[in-house]
């Protein structure tokens, strides 16, 4: 491992970039003309003035926006805030409801559009995000940032007045602060680590307030990133996969251009100003979710007396502080108000009781030096330059993959880890009467989990283990860090990862593509031999390790005997042909329900519990009953996988109805709970006997770093949500093949391809 000289020769060009950015993070900048603090009942109603307006129109002029051929767009500007300006515009848009939403659920305000079933979400919002207090930190963020900030607004603010026909459901303006209640583009964020159901019943115990459900398909969320190093590629030039897994239509596709600098492409997350996952033209980034332990929970010691409630913390006592939080919501055509009164320990907000005590949360609360940071990478030109935006350390939630046209590819497994006494249990609730277990500062960089320039030539993260990202004898090595710093097990999907990756000198795009859509299942490599020693002709009885005999409960039939032999020939591949395919994904999905309960019981993880742990009995029984399901639902038991697997999109609504009757495309995707590298999660709704996906492979996108830079993608479906525009469905049948499109990157590529060029507002 060459990364500690690497550390050694960087230290001064990241210590003096670094402490650059931070310094900017908390320099205050004098007050803007172009907007001021607002009280969140202020946004209820537009009210935008002539100055707004031909400020506005000013902007749009140095402003131009180039469709290509699939819709997507290319934002140039003068300046970096011009370009932000239009980007918004652009957002807006192609998916007005899904960017509005992403504010009004980050702001704590789902409740006042869709009644008072979001109540208690938008209680898990308000515990940390405060409108009065985004307000102060936009008003004392440095210039440059103040200045993205009003041009996000401005954006949006300019596409309500052009199109007065759109009805926001909440936000009739758009203010510049809000920017920082939603600073980093992640699917599922720190704060949603907490129970909704829980918070409720510890604020309103006994409420009859239902929680509204998120449907959720049970697919494992996160991504692949994977670099390659230039000597392991056939052109001599780093390559680069970005794979997030995610819901899909999460994320837009889109190319931020100015004449400061900025030439960024990726996925931006709706309603955001800065490329999320993506690349430049020398530097590629992909973020993976991270277990890096980033936020701790801790039982607090309550003492209620006189003038309030106090918590044990060392010798003394602390008063919890008090603020009372507004929960507006739609009742009927009316709006209603609630007000809850939430309690704070120096740990953060209380969320929940257990046994007596109130559990507090710490997690990251930073959302100045975040936003700096999600921006500042995007304009990151070397490695030295993108290592100087993870000194913020703000990056809370994700791992970062990375390659750039230096040919140098590099790993971080988190980005904000405060030091702990590694004596304690930090994956369960602490005691938070004992100030040992209090955070100390942040670790530094240097001292995290990272990978640089590997021998093996290759990086790679599935959301799995950071001691082998690189392979064998490549990557970290557990003993050098503490425990909490990376929870994370291997997976499935990362030992597919491996297997595609390791041993290979030639990897050009198309051939990065391919290993990246492999459709081999390595799950079921391991779980079909158990079930194979059931019929095995030596074994008349099966036994467990220490020679006990294993009697079966269940006589196995006939036509157990047929699923069984159906799958001994299997050779695990997913296909849209495969009737192997759908058996053993039926009897993986009943035999995981079945051996849940005792998983959780005896702490093992369930994968592990599937293959180590289940029962003849219970891998029998599970894959009859999938054979019998088969049978009810399809007339067969050998059912080809395209026939149960679709993608399906009818209308621009954020959750689909899904319609067996209605058009839809055969996927041979499967899920990454068995290893799928082109991971595609599916499930029945009611109603439905197909299963549909509704996450999983989104933007997919690979990258050479040569001179020209060369890269292809593909977009679930379409970039647009309006079902009459052809880019609604225009990528879905290449999505559903596995086939990318060139991107369109440089200008005179960009007009050969072009569709349309325009002004925000023509």
């Amino acid at each position: 491992m060459k990364m500690k000289a690497m550390q050694l020769r960087n230290a001064l060009v990241i210590g003096l970039l670094s402490s650059f950015l931070i310094a900017c993070s908390q320099e205050p900048a004098a007050p803007a003309e172009t907007a001021s603090p607002v009280t969140e009942e202020a946004t209820s109603a537009a009210s935008f003035t002539a100055e707004e307006i031909a400020r506005w129109e000013a902007t749009a002029d140095n402003v131009t926006i180039l469709r290509d051929r699939w819709g997507i767009p290319h934002i140039y500007g003068v300046s970096d805030a011009d370009t932000v300006f239009g980007t918004l515009y652009a957002q807006a848009e192609d998916d007005f409801y899904r960017l509005e939403t992403n504010y009004i659920n980050a702001m704590g305000r789902l409740a006042e559009a869709e009644g008072e079933s979001q109540l208690y979400r938008d209680l898990r919002m308000k515990l940390f995000i405060d409108p009065v207090d985004m307000q102060n930190q936009y008003e004392a963020s440095p210039r440059w940032l103040k200045g993205l900030m009003d041009a996000f607004a401005d954006g949006l603010n300019y596409y309500l007045h052009t199109h007065p026909e759109v009805e926001p459901r909440v936000i009739k303006k758009f203010e510049p602060w809000m920017a920082l209640s939603f600073s980093e583009g992640s699917i599922g964020g720190d704060i949603e680590r907490v129970n909704i159901s829980r918070l409720r019943d510890f604020y309103d115990p006994g409420s009859m307030v239902a929680i509204a459900e998120v449907p959720f398909d049970g697919e494992p969320r996160g991504s692949n990133g994977f670099s390659i190093a230039p000597e392991n590629t056939a052109n001599g030039n780093a390559l680069f996969l970005i794979n997030p897994h995610t819901s899909f239509f999460f994320r837009s596709e889109l190319h931020m251009v100015s004449e400061e600098g900025l030439n960024a492409y990726g996925a931006v997350t709706w309603g955001q100003f800065f490329i999320y996952q993506g690349f430049n033209e020398n530097t590629g980034w992909m973020h993976t979710s991270s277990r890096a332990d980033a936020i701790d929970e801790y039982l607090e010691t309550i003492v209620q007396q006189d003038d309030g409630y106090y918590y044990e913390h060392g010798d003394g006592l602390r008063r919890l502080e008090e603020k009372v939080i507004s929960l507006p919501y739609k009742a009927g055509d009316d709006m209603a108000e609630i007000e809850v009164t939430a309690y704070y320990s120096h740990h953060g907000p209380i969320i929940r009781e257990d046994d007596g005590k109130w559990v507090s949360i710490s997690l990251m609360q930073e959302p100045i030096k975040a936003l700096s940071q999600s921006y500042g990478r995007t304009k990151a030109n070397d490695y030295d330059e993108f290592a100087a935006t993870m000194e913020l350390r703000t990056n809370s939630s994700n791992n970062t993959v990375y390659a750039d046209s230096d040919g140098n590819i590099a790993y971080w497994h988190g980005n904000f880890i405060p030091q702990r006494d590694p004596s304690f249990d930090w994956n369960s609730p602490l005691d938070g009467s004992n100030p040992a277990t209090d955070w100390g500062p942040l670790h530094a960089v240097t001292e995290m989990i990272s990978v640089f320039n590997p021998d093996s030539g290759w990086i790679q993260n599935t959301n799995n283990t950071p001691f082998n990202s690189a392979g064998p004898g490549n990557s970290p090595n557990p003993a050098d860090y503490p425990v909490y710093m990376a929870n994370n097990p291997e997976n499935p999907r990362g030992v597919h990862a491996v297997r595609v990756l390791e041993g290979k000198s030639d990897f050009t795009l198309d051939s990065l593509i391919e290993a990246a859509y492999d459709p081999a299942l390595p799950f079921f490599e391991e779980l079909i031999p158990n079930l194979l020693l059931i019929t095995a002709v030596d074994s008349p009885s099966i036994v467990d390790d220490d020679g006990n005999s294993l009697v079966l409960e269940s006589t196995i039939t006939a036509d157990a005997i047929e699923y069984i032999d159906l799958l001994r020939d299997w050779d695990t591949r997913s296909s849209v042909d495969s009737v192997e395919t759908s058996l053993a994904v039926y009897w993986a999905e009943n035999l995981m329900d079945n051996v849940r309960a005792d998983a959780n019981a005896q702490n093992i993880n369930i994968y592990e519990y599937m293959i180590n742990n289940a029962t003849p009995d219970q891998l029998l029984g599970a894959l009859t009953d999938a054979a019998e399901t088969l049978t009810q639902n399809f007339g067969s038991w050998q059912v080809p996988w395209g026939e149960i697997n679709r993608y399906q999109r009818i209308t621009g609504d954020l959750v689909q109805d899904f319609n067996d009757d209605e058009p839809s495309i055969p996927v041979g995707f499967n899920s990454g709970r068995w290893g799928a590298l082109s991971s595609f999660g599916a499930r029945t709704y009611p109603g439905t006997r197909r299963m549909y996906g509704t996450s999983g492979n989104s933007f997919v996108a690979v990258v050479e770093f040569g001179n020209p830079l060369r890269a292809k993608a593909i977009t679930v479906g379409g970039l647009q949500s309006d079902p009459d525009s052809p880019h609604f469905d225009d990528q879905a049948e290449m999505y559903a093949n596995g086939e990318f499109r060139d991107i369109h990157f440089y200008r005179n590529d960009i007009e050969a391809n072009l569709e349309r060029e325009y002004r925000p507002g023509d």
